[in-house]
């Protein structure tokens, strides 16, 4: 009995395997434009500044073939304004999204969460340039970048709730 269960178990897990083998996921990095989700693409795939990849086009990790990220235009520009981007970037097709942000959680961030929510599908939200908020901060006399990080997690955390997103 306990022999067969083992092979049950076993023979359920590679077809399991064997299913996600043949399953691509396709993930959207979306925000703002000049919110660095070139860069971050780029660092997520290990390449230099330069990367060979088109803002728009899809991009393939080099180990795992199933797995699409898809580098999106930026939101809020003359070509994409927010009630035209959803359909022009074609946002239903994605099963996942990376939302990049900067300074701070800005109303089009929050248009393309609620949006991704509506069709039930979940998103990380990265707070990028952080790099320059702290070189901003620094002059200042009582400045703790500590604290400066504290109170930049704690607004993308409120707006987040704002939101409705149910992790945080």
């Amino acid at each position: 009995m306990k022999t067969s269960m083992k092979i049950l178990t076993s023979s359920m897990k590679l077809r399991t395997m064997t299913s996600l083998e043949n399953v691509t996921l396709n993930i959207a990095v979306t925000g703002e434009s000049g919110s660095g989700k070139s860069t971050f693409v780029n660092a997520l795939l290990g390449l230099d500044g330069d990367g060979d990849h088109h803002e728009g086009h899809q991009i393939l990790p080099p180990h795992q073939p199933n797995v699409k990220i898809w580098d999106l235009s930026g939101i809020g520009t003359p070509n994409f304004k927010a009630k035209k981007y959803l359909k022009e970037v074609k946002f239903e097709t994605y099963d996942f999204f990376i939302i990049i942000g900067t300074v701070r959680f800005q109303e089009n961030n929050i248009m393309l969460a609620k949006e991704i929510q509506k069709m039930k599908k979940m998103f990380y939200f990265v707070r990028s340039k952080i790099d320059n908020d702290i070189r901003a901060e620094a002059w200042k006399k009582n400045y703790r970048e500590e604290d400066l990080l504290s109170k930049m997690r704690h607004n993308c955390e409120e707006n987040l709730k704002t939101v409705g997103s149910p992790k945080v």
